[in-house]
């Protein structure tokens, strides 16, 4: 069969044998939303880093094995994810021989495209993917570039899939995830606050975090605005447009923007290393 039918046999049907290399936090997300409660599981091939969480991974779930090595995982698999660390990419992956009938997919932040054919010397169709840690659960929507339908299938399986035009506007999705922690460390602060007035911290986290599951369910509501959304939740001289208008002014506003173009420009610096 010649590579060019082998590789549209691939794409007309969805994946079963996928290959992680890098088991960390995202890798273990992956897998957990792949075969936790499904019933069309595909096998799934681990390379020995972060060797634990793969052993615990492969006795939980039957279809999943770990390899001897990277090399093993591409050959036995359809599509490969590649979820090393940034700063371990040239370790990780040089020397490694990937066919051109394979499907790559880099959800390694700050690697473009380029960089990524130049270490694998592949003609393979890359993938870029910002997949979040809440993929395990298939709640979250995963952003890549360019659109690939075996990958826009694998991704829609997992909670949904964004593709998005060029690899300027998948850098400013990759920025937008730097705010994650930033959201939970607001809420200690408010507990903080809370425990300072004599509330007990057992009560100030459960309210909280009751507080803001509401928020996010209405975030659900995608016929509403995020502006929308903030004006219904505000009246007028109330206490949240108080808050609003008093801490999250514009001066706040424009260091968070000044904080996400410095992110912005470091993803896109080449050769750049990843802070943890």
């Amino acid at each position: 069969m010649k590579k060019e039918q082998r590789r549209t046999n691939v794409e007309a049907e969805a994946v079963k044998r996928i290959g992680v290399i890098g088991v960390g936090e995202i890798g273990r997300a992956i897998v957990t939303g792949l075969c936790d409660g499904g019933d069309r599981s595909p096998e799934v091939f681990l390379s020995p880093r972060g060797a634990r969480t793969a052993a615990e991974l492969s006795a939980r779930f039957p279809g999943v094995r770990v390899c001897a090595g990277n090399q093993e995982v591409v050959n036995r698999s359809e599509l490969v994810i590649i979820a090393v660390r940034r700063q371990d990419r040239h370790e990780a992956l040089t020397g490694l021989k990937v066919d051109d009938d394979k499907i790559v997919v880099n959800v390694m932040a700050g690697v473009a495209h380029d960089e990524l054919r130049r270490i694998l010397a592949t003609d393979a169709p890359l993938v870029r993917a910002i997949p979040l840690p809440a993929i395990r659960e298939r709640r979250s929507v995963t952003v890549t570039h360019p659109t690939h339908p075996a990958v826009d299938a694998f991704f829609e399986r997992l909670g949904g899939v964004l593709p998005v035009a060029d690899e300027a506007a998948f850098d400013a999705f990759s920025a937008l995830t730097g705010t994650l922690t930033t959201h939970y460390a607001y809420l200690a602060t408010l507990a903080s606050w809370a425990v300072d007035q004599g509330i007990a911290a057992g009560d100030a986290e459960r309210y909280l975090r009751g507080l803001f599951e509401g928020v996010g369910r209405s975030l659900g509501d995608e016929t509403c605005s995020l502006h929308r959304l903030a004006a219904d939740h505000e009246t007028p001289n109330g206490n949240n447009e108080r808050i609003r208008t008093t801490w999250f002014d514009p001066a706040n506003s424009e260091a968070l923007r000044e904080a996400l173009d410095g992110l912005l420009a470091d993803l896109r610096q080449p050769g750049g290393e990843e802070a943890p």
